[in-house]
């Protein structure tokens, strides 16, 4: 029994010891994973999930800064819920965001830079990355406000030939040869007056693409645009070249794009406020750009689409009220803002004078009035001065301009398949096209 007992303490003596380093493992494991989270930082928002924080050769980030790589589902109320940033903050932003509405609808890929105030961890900066070619920056100002800086880099644009057959649908062959979604859309849209391609276009028929993407130092920021088009069929030639006041042509110099109207109303309303890129804003009486013009008018006044196009935009601001983009092929955008009613919703084609929204005062309004926008080339200007498509033709004067650009694009489009011309310090001639 002696040495039963002797034989029983031993085992014990041998489960404790196991278990005692059982427990100096775990605890050796759980210090190892501390020390990797302390530098990164702890912070998983800050670097790829799917990268060691160990093996990272990013630098972590300060404990003041914080970025955040935009998320399908994100929005910018629940990124500052995550980083513990008030919901007065969240409205100084977005009354600083009025004018530009960047921070509207933020897209997969975008990424936040979010910066503290050491001590009072109150935000002084933001910067939205929306691409290599486009930022903006919201620097505080005082206690109850920002201020925005839009900075854009004009980079190159390099143009290129994306040419193929068709084999099934258009829209598969023209991807295969290279071309975006947005970009095929836009191309059917350019023709949907002249050719049905679902029903028209048959395999064997070819298309050509002269196209021009822009890269900033060397890395592309997604901006494209289409500089001309040749469709091929037996016994017929579809054509359309962008000419230097923004709008498309077949090779005869005919319009493809149905005449913008001037004016979002059918009757012409007195303008309360004019396009002004450094106005004072009349509520906050901060110097504030102006991206649009303002008409007085009764709610419920009709509002019209100006042109035919895409709805990309329906939404409701705490300032800009609820409002409607439109995009217009792949040059224009309009908005209308302050509305009272919308009536169309997101991907909802419309034609020129569909109604599309009653006016109002919603939104920060010092009165009754619709707020219109126009965007050429992602650039504001001023709706009621800039050249939009007018005439149903090339100018008689600029004939001989129009045919010798569309030369050029048609001898590019006739040299071997995937030819590219060297990069274009373009931003100029991008200015004007």
């Amino acid at each position: 029994m002696h040495m039963s007992w002797k034989m029983l303490q031993t085992q014990r003596r041998r489960t404790v010891r196991k278990r005692w380093l059982g427990t100096l493992a775990v605890m050796l494991v759980l210090v190892a994973l501390g020390f990797s989270l302390h530098l990164s930082g702890g912070r998983p928002d800050s670097a790829d999930s799917n990268t060691s924080p160990v093996l990272s050769a990013r630098p972590p980030e300060p404990e003041h800064v914080f970025v955040r790589t935009i998320q399908t589902g994100d929005t910018l109320s629940s990124i500052f819920g995550r980083f513990n940033i008030n919901q007065g903050t969240l409205h100084q932003i977005l009354a600083a965001d009025e004018a530009l509405l960047a921070l509207d609808v933020l897209r997969p890929g975008n990424v936040l830079t979010l910066t503290l105030d050491k001590q009072t961890r109150q935000l002084e900066e933001m910067e939205l990355f929306i691409h290599a070619g486009s930022r903006v920056v919201y620097r505080r100002v005082n206690d109850s406000s920002f201020d925005f800086e839009e900075i854009i880099q004009p980079g190159t644009w390099e143009q290129e030939l994306l040419e193929g057959e068709i084999n099934g649908s258009f829209f598969v062959s023209a991807t295969r040869a290279g071309l975006t979604d947005g970009e095929t859309a836009a191309i059917s849209d350019l023709f949907k007056d002249q050719l049905n391609f679902r029903r028209e276009i048959k395999a064997g028929d070819r298309f050509q693409v002269v196209r021009k993407r822009q890269f900033v130092e060397g890395e592309s920021t997604g901006q494209s645009r289409i500089e001309g088009v040749r469709i091929l069929r037996p016994n017929r030639l579809y054509s359309a070249f962008l000419f230097e006041d923004g709008n498309y042509y077949d090779h005869r110099g005919e319009s493809l794009v149905r005449a913008f109207m001037r004016y979002p109303t059918k009757s012409r309303h007195r303008v309360s406020s004019h396009f002004n890129p450094v106005r004072r804003h009349p509520v906050t009486g901060r110097i504030a750009p102006h991206n649009g013009v303002d008409f007085a008018m009764p709610i419920g006044t009709p509002v019209k689409a100006i042109g035919d196009g895409v709805v990309t935009r329906v939404h409701h601001h705490p300032f800009a009220g609820k409002y409607v983009e439109i995009q217009h092929g792949g040059q224009y955008v309009t908005r209308y803002l302050h509305l009272h009613k919308t009536l169309v919703r997101r991907g909802q084609r419309v034609q020129t004078g569909d109604r599309i929204a009653l006016s109002g005062n919603t939104g920060r309004s010092t009165g009754p009035h619709l707020h219109f926008e126009l965007h050429v080339n992602g650039r504001p200007v001023d709706p009621l001065r800039a050249k939009i498509p007018m005439s149903a033709a090339v100018p008689r004067e600029k004939l001989p301009q129009f045919h010798q650009r569309v030369a050029v694009l048609v001898a590019m489009m006739e040299q071997p398949q995937g030819h590219v011309a060297a990069a274009e310090d373009t931003e100029e001639s991008a200015g004007r096209i």
